[in-house]
């Protein structure tokens, strides 16, 4: 099969630790011929979508983990499936991207995720639709609301909706200190809105990554560990990734949501859960892959493909 990855620059990856990498090296070991394809080189003509398209060879070395094999501007109609791996920001040209991609779906491609959800189902406010697992919380741009709020609760996480990596995240304590510059400056003076959650202590013991792939939970999620001093968890902020069995409130969690994400047409979601309360949905580029199959010997990105091949028999799109 020919699977194509629209995601960021080859070099700007990380192979020790990138899902994506994770997902193409384990497709190319089955025999499927695998693309990459930037959203920059998306366009389209009478005759469809096409896209510059790399070929790829791919290494187990992380130093040189990929080879080209040929580079040239392809049809997307060619593919057998098309996996979205582009990070945020979601931009203008972001949802352009996903624009041109519904016309590839539309012509009877799998993409995933869905370019619809894509659009519709920012990260952070899609939570708002299982408000029954979470944490009290506000999206607002007010400012008076948002300082009402984190009176209230006394103890906050503040961020912006289009973050990702623990950018933009800051908690407020009880006396409320910083609460207005980080208004202005991250609300823009009431011209941006944000999100605000009740700050949840059990963050020190793992910001936990719970994965679903084709509406199936994998089974160990991967704890994200704040480092000393720091309230992010994140990876990219310097937490340490440990896999970690889920829990009882996980799996009833994960078992709720995982086939509603999967009719909607994702086929990849990472649940961010916290203490047993889930703080975000992301669709965008979940990672957590790799720590996962290094530590457990459960490879997601196995089970990935394995439902992108069945995808594929199956028509499904």
């Amino acid at each position: 099969m020919k699977f194509a990855f629209v995601l960021d620059p080859l070099d700007s990856l990380k192979p020790y630790k990138d899902s994506s990498v994770a997902m193409m090296r384990e497709a190319a070991r089955r025999g499927h011929d695998v693309f990459a394809i930037e959203p920059d080189g998306l366009s389209w003509q009478a005759a469809g979508v096409e896209g510059v398209a790399h070929q790829l060879v791919l290494h187990e070395a992380d130093d040189v983990w990929y080879g080209i094999l040929t580079v040239e501007r392809v049809q997307l109609t060619g593919f057998d499936a098309i996996v979205v791996r582009k990070d945020p920001p979601f931009d203008a040209e972001y949802l352009y991207a996903t624009q041109l991609l519904n016309l590839v779906a539309d012509a009877g491609v799998p993409v995933w995720n869905a370019p619809q959800m894509l659009r519709d189902w920012n990260e952070k406010i899609a939570i708002t639709r299982f408000s029954r697992w979470c944490v009290p919380t506000l999206i607002s741009r007010d400012p008076e609301q948002l300082r009402a709020f984190a009176a209230e609760q006394q103890d906050v996480i503040v961020k912006p909706l289009d973050g990702m990596g623990g950018a933009g995240i800051f908690r407020v304590r009880e006396d409320g200190l910083n609460l207005n510059s980080i208004l202005e400056i991250l609300g823009a003076q009431g011209m941006r809105t944000l999100m605000m959650q009740k700050y949840i202590p059990a963050v020190t013991q793992g910001d936990k990554r719970v994965l679903l792939i084709a509406g199936q939970t994998v089974p160990w999620a991967l704890a994200r560990i704040p480092a000393a001093g720091e309230t992010r968890a994140n990876l990219a902020a310097g937490g340490t990734g440990v896999a970690m069995p889920l829990t009882e409130r996980e799996q009833q969690i994960a078992s709720d949501l995982a086939p509603v994400l999967w009719s909607k047409g994702i086929l990849l979601a990472g649940l961010d859960i916290i203490g047993g309360y889930l703080t975000e949905i992301n669709i965008t580029s979940p990672t957590g892959m790799v720590e996962i199959g290094r530590q457990t010997g459960f490879s997601p990105a196995a089970m990935l493909v394995d439902a992108l091949e069945q995808t594929c028999v199956s028509g499904a799109g």
